[in-house]
């Protein structure tokens, strides 16, 4: 549902390799040349980035599906936080228009102030359901996860178990 698309993970993760590529990369701004009169630093923007994206590669998978599914709860958050300040808009351009009559001023200033009231907590109520259903899902991953997890160990010790002996075959006389 996000415009990004879906990183897929590298064929054969070296372990360490992450740590060696964030090391360098440290060691490459501590040691980079500083622009005369500045504190600041230069360094190759083309060779910075590419270096980001390979550690970016190096990432485990899980990693990487967790930050999908939190820019997913932000682009969520972010259309709900949309659709709250069009609904303050909207009740702004009501309250103006009940304004501008001055027969009813008070009663308008009173029902834009609700409309906003009710606004916020209907932005703050959208916003605590994604939240929830966030965790929801995350906490149903982790079952199911935990329950793989119990399979794979329970199967490793079926078949690490002794078969017992094989009966001896009946000798006929």
């Amino acid at each position: 549902m996000s415009d990004q698309p879906e990183v897929q993970p590298p064929a054969s993760p070296q372990p360490g390799r992450l740590a060696e590529l964030l090391e360098e990369l440290i060691f490459e701004v501590e040691n980079a040349r500083t622009v005369p009169l500045s504190s600041n630093v230069m360094v190759s923007q083309e060779d910075m980035l590419d270096r980001l994206h390979e550690a970016a590669e190096e990432l485990p998978e899980e990693l990487r599906s967790a930050r999908w599914m939190v820019r997913e709860r932000e682009s969520y958050i972010s259309r709900t936080n949309e659709r709250a300040q069009e609904l303050v808009a909207k009740a702004r351009a009501e309250s103006e228009q009940l304004i501008s009559d001055n027969y009813i001023v008070q009663e308008a200033v009173e029902e834009a102030n609700s409309l906003v009231r009710n606004a916020e907590n209907e932005a703050r109520r959208i916003r605590l359901e994604a939240e929830d259903y966030a965790e929801r899902h995350l906490a149903e991953a982790e079952t199911i996860l935990g329950e793989l997890y119990r399979y794979v160990t329970e199967s490793r010790a079926e078949l690490h178990q002794a078969l017992p002996p094989a009966e001896e075959p009946p000798i006929s006389q």
